[in-house]
Parts: C-alpha cells; structure tokens; sequence
C-alpha cells in the first residue's frame, strides 16, 4: 500500500519515481480503446483510434454533450452524459467502433461515478465520496491530493476526466500542473478537461496535453449571441450575414482542429500556441507557467530533428520556451571547449542561414580570422551564445527569428548570463569582440573590433584580421589540423546529445564533407548524418558505448525475444532523461544487446501504447 502524502508536487514526483523504477506488466492494461500516437511534440499528441493500422478518427476531437447537434463522428468520435445524481454518474460512449480486436461494433462504452468534488481552494479537505476507478478515469484537484488508488501500477485508463477543470483555470497555476501530473501518470490515456476548451484556445490546450474538448463554451457564446472564433470571442458583423448559431460555432471548431492537427504534423504547434495565447491574458499566463514547468522536468524534450524542422521564435513568448532554457542551462554549466582553445575567445553576431558557417557573412568572417586556434562563439536571440562546434545541431541549426537589429532588455541579460558563465568554466585570457555588444561588464582584456560599424565591412574584417594575429602571436597559439577540428566538433556533440565522448577516444575522421565517417583501426564506428544532425552508429561501436555507459539505456525483460521495435510491454527499466530522437543502448540481463532510436520521450514510457523505440542495431 502506498502510504498518504500532502502536496501534489510530491505526490507526482513518488509516481513517477515508482514508474520508472520499470513499467507494469500487460496485465492492467485497458483494452477498451484502440489508440496509437500518430504525430507528437511534448505533452501534445495526435492520437489515432482504433485500429492503429487504419485509424477511424484523431484527436485532437470533440466530445459530444446532451443537447449538441449531430457532428461528423471523425470530428466527435464521443458522447457524453451526465446524470443529475448525488454524487453524479459520467457516462462515455463511443461513436465509432474503437475497441480491439476486432472493430467491428460500435464501443467501447464507459460507466463511473464522479464522487464529490469540492472547490479546488478546498485543496486540503476530504471530499468524502471517493470517484470511481475505471477505464474512464475522472480526477479533480482534491482526487489528486488525497486519493492513494491513483498510484496503483495498474491503473492504466483509456480516458481521463478532469473534472473540475474549469475552477482550476482561476486558481494560478494550478491548472497546467495538474495537466502535467496527468499526462506523466498516465501516459497512455487521452485527457479530457471539461468546460474549458473552445476554437479559441484549442492550440494552447492541446500544447498542454488536452486531448479531447466539448462545445459547452460554444454553446455559452451562442446564447449570448457572440462567436467563438478562432481568433477569441466576438460579436457577428451584419455586413457580413455572421451568425452566432450552432453551426456557425461548429464551422469555427472544424477550422481549430484543422489548423492544430495540421500544426502538429508539421512540428509548428508551439507557434500556433503561441499566437492563439494572445486571445486572453489568461491564456498567456497558462502558457508562461507551463514553459516553467517544463523546462524543470527530464525527459521531455527533443535531441534530434529533421533538418527540415524549423523553430520559430517569432514572438515574445518564445522567449521562455523549455528548449531555450534546457539550451542556456547546458552553455552556462556543462558546456566546455575543445581541448587547448580557451584561450581566445571570438565573439560574432549570428547570420539567417543556418548553420551560420554556410552563409556568406561568416564566411567573409572565417576568411577573415584566418585561424582555426581561436574559439569561435556565435552571440544571438533567442538562444544567447552558440559555440561554432555545435552550430550544426538541434536547436542551433533550426531556429528562426525576426532580425532587426535591436536588443531587448531580457535578450541582453541572457547574453550577460550565459557569458559570464562561459569565462567563468574556461581559461580565456582575451577576447575579441565582433559581435557589437557592449562588453564593458566583463574583467578580461577585451577588443572591439567593430567601433560601431557593419560587421561586414571591408576595414572592419581587416581589424578583425590584424586583432587575430596579434593574438595568436602574443600566446603562440596553434593552428588546428582539418581532421583533428572534426573531432573536436563531434566530441562537443557528443558531449551535448549522449553522456559522454569517451566513445570518440582514439578515432580518426575519414570521407568528404558533409558525410564524415568515424573509424577506429579501419572500421566504421559511425558516420554524421546531416539528416539528423547527429550520428549514425553502426554495430561495430555498440560495445565500446556500452563500455564507457554514452548513451541512456533501455533494459527488456528477460526472455524478450528482441527482433524490432521496442513496446512498453516489454520494457523491464528505463533512463527517465530519455529523449526523442535520442539513441538508446539496449539492455538484456545485464548486457547490451543493441541499440534503439528512440520516438517517444521518457515521460511517455511507463504506458503509451504503440512504438516507443525502433530497432537500430542489433549485436
């Protein structure tokens, strides 16, 4: 029995500790609803149901209450009642046939009582009547405090409730933490948050992990004859023959789906959050606390993108994304140079194309320097510094951003920060500056090469220039070979996306750009891949990662027949720093039997139905 505990944040934190202490056995697991990740990007999810082959609907959808008109059941694949009872019963039933195997009939169909639900500002009292526990799952802030059924292994619910969510959009915070608790709990479950979604703040939801909405908002505007736009709530125009009925409510509904699950495929969601925030100033205050609780949990981001994927950080906000701060936290603590190059620093502004040594700025600026002994850093918005030997990665390489020119306050502070790190973890004794930012805080011998002109300009670059070899002179610095700049970029990546570069010790870097291969005594150990902006490990290194413990491992249970992806079924333990993307080494009693990829971060591990990892490699 697990013992009562006071406090949501420790609550959480023992259930997820206890989780991945290993998965579950198949034994708890629901089976009333077919469901299969399709497209994901942190808490937010595409779910196909039912038949993961050929899905009959996605989320994110509608659920449809008493009294709503008939919708597309692609759209609304659900129904929903409640009765007037004391304590109430939810009742949810599908529109579709969803369930396995055979998907055929029309299910699955949940029953469960809701139990009292006091006010959330209620936090620390009994509710009394507890809420069932089923398939359909409903949890209110109290539930979640107070009720020790909810760390029970084997609950694993296709749906859940929660029920008063609409109370917790006026508690400050309390509403993203809650989603967050739920998501990591039950991993493989759609949540549903009553009364609160609308087209207006479908893309924000489903950011946090809501899954499932209903139109009872809608139905509030339409008898105060406002439209629920996409674009927040309005009165109709008469010149425009607009309408605030139901179906005009439902046309905007199709339209918000549309645009997030295009969104969401696209990996462009967090944009459209962030647009759609600006609809109320409390959505942008959701937002806000929801990026701070993210950047403080592991195993939620991305290590490695398609180099098609583009961050966009058009707005404000995209200021305090997690991945911001996962990358200033890594720069300012963790980060450390190439052997032998902190002793001059040089400091230059960023360019649009990525990464920035393909663009034609800084190649006038590489000609420029001359020099491959001095210790490129890229200053930039919105990730701060960006060293030249991780200019090629997730998010470096990916970031898009408005460039006028003009900093603001937050931007230079963040600079301030991570700089002042950065000479603190490193022995540079000068640094030259040709970024054009006011270095005037920092105690180390500094020169402006710039003086308030163009980067670019002619006898700017041969400042530039002659302040290079001055420097390489006066500490007699060395000029780095071709092949031993590869290694010491890829040590650096290493170092970033895996536990360690001890893997790279010894090796040589043969091929033609941008396709490098990675041997050691004349077999491949890896090649870089631009497609990924990472490595590609081949067998040959499966061994050597094992020996010096490079990557996050993954252990199947014993007798595990391992032949292709990896299932949470058969998972006995986990790395909770797991990543997207990220490669895994597969474990089986006690030895490594392979390597994984990994499609699903590690909060996603303890119970997500469908492909988790897929195989890489196999000894």
């Amino acid at each position: 029995m697990h013992r009562r505990v006071r406090g949501l944040s420790i609550h959480l934190f023992e259930t997820v500790q206890m989780l991945q202490e290993g998965p579950p056995s198949a034994h708890g697991m629901a089976e009333g609803l077919g469901r299969v990740v399709i497209t994901r990007d942190r808490f937010a999810r595409s779910w196909g149901l039912g038949d993961r082959k050929t899905p009959t609907a996605h989320t994110p959808a509608l659920v449809l209450l008493d009294g709503d008109q008939d919708v597309s059941a692609n759209i609304a694949p659900f129904k929903s009642s409640r009765s007037g009872d004391i304590p109430a019963i939810l009742k949810l039933q599908s529109r579709l046939p969803l369930s396995p195997p055979d998907f055929t009939e029309i299910s699955p169909s949940y029953e469960v009582s809701i139990g009292n639900v006091l006010p959330p500002s209620l936090d620390e009292a009994d509710a009394g009547e507890v809420a069932g526990t089923s398939n359909l799952l409903p949890v209110s802030w109290q539930r979640l405090k107070h009720d020790d059924t909810l760390m029970d292994a084997e609950l694993f619910p296709d749906i859940v409730v929660l029920v008063d969510a609409l109370q917790l959009t006026s508690q400050p915070g309390k509403l993203v933490e809650a989603i967050s608790v739920l998501k990591r709990r039950f991993p493989g479950a759609l949540l549903w948050t009553p009364g609160i979604g609308g087209p207006d703040n479908l893309a924000v939801l489903t950011w946090f992990g809501v899954d499932l909405f209903d139109m009872a908002r809608s139905r509030q505007a339409s008898a105060a004859g406002v439209l629920l736009s996409v674009g927040g709530p309005r009165y109709t125009v008469d010149s425009m023959n607009e309408s605030s009925d139901m179906d005009s409510q439902l046309s905007q509904w199709v339209l918000a789906i549309a645009e997030t699950r295009a969104a969401l495929e696209q990996g462009t969601l967090r944009a459209l959050a962030d647009k759609q925030s600006l609809n109320s100033p409390k959505l942008v205050e959701h937002l806000r606390r929801h990026d701070t609780l993210v950047a403080g949990m592991k195993g939620i981001l991305t290590s490695h993108v398609d180099r098609k994927r583009v961050f966009n950080c058009y707005s404000q906000s995209s200021q305090s994304d997690p991945i911001i701060a996962e990358w200033e936290n890594y720069i300012s603590t963790d980060y450390r140079a190439p052997n032998d190059l902190d002793k001059v620093l040089i400091l230059l502004p960023c360019s649009a194309k990525k990464p920035y040594r393909l663009s034609k700025s800084h190649g006038r600026f590489i000609r420029a320097i001359g020099t491959s002994a001095c210790h490129e850093v890229i200053v930039t918005s919105p990730l701060g510094l960006v060293p030249r030997d991780l200019e090629e990665i997730w998010p470096a390489a990916h970031y898009d951003i408005p460039v006028t020119g003009d900093w603001s306050s937050d931007e230079v502070l963040k600079i301030k920060r991570m700089l002042t790190a950065l000479l603190a973890n490193h022995s540079y004794k000068r640094i030259i500056n040709h970024s054009g930012m006011d270095l005037s805080f920092v105690d180390i011998e500094t020169i402006d090469t710039r003086q308030g002109q163009s980067a670019g300009a002619f006898d700017v670059l041969q400042v530039l220039t002659d302040a290079v070899k001055t420097a390489v002179s006066d500490f007699s610095l060395s000029r780095r070979r071709g092949e031993q700049i590869n290694i010491d970029n890829f040590s650096s990546v290493a170092r970033k996306h895996m536990n360690n570069d001890h893997w790279l010790e010894g090796v040589k870097v043969r091929g033609k750009p941008p396709r490098w291969k990675i041997e050691e005594g004349g077999t491949q150990l890896a090649q870089w891949s631009i497609d990924r902006s990472g490595f590609s490990l081949s067998k040959a290194v499966i061994l050597k990662l094992a020996q010096h413990k490079s990557l996050p491992e993954v252990h199947i249970n014993s007798g595990v027949s391992w032949k292709g992806d990896i299932f949470h079924q058969i998972v006995e333990s986990f790395d909770s720093s797991i990543k997207a993307g990220q490669d895994l080494l597969v474990m089986q009693d006690g030895e490594v039997i392979g390597l994984a990829r990994a499609f699903a971060p590690a909060w996603e591990w303890a119970g997500t139905p469908g492909r988790l990892a897929k195989s890489h490699q196999r000894i």
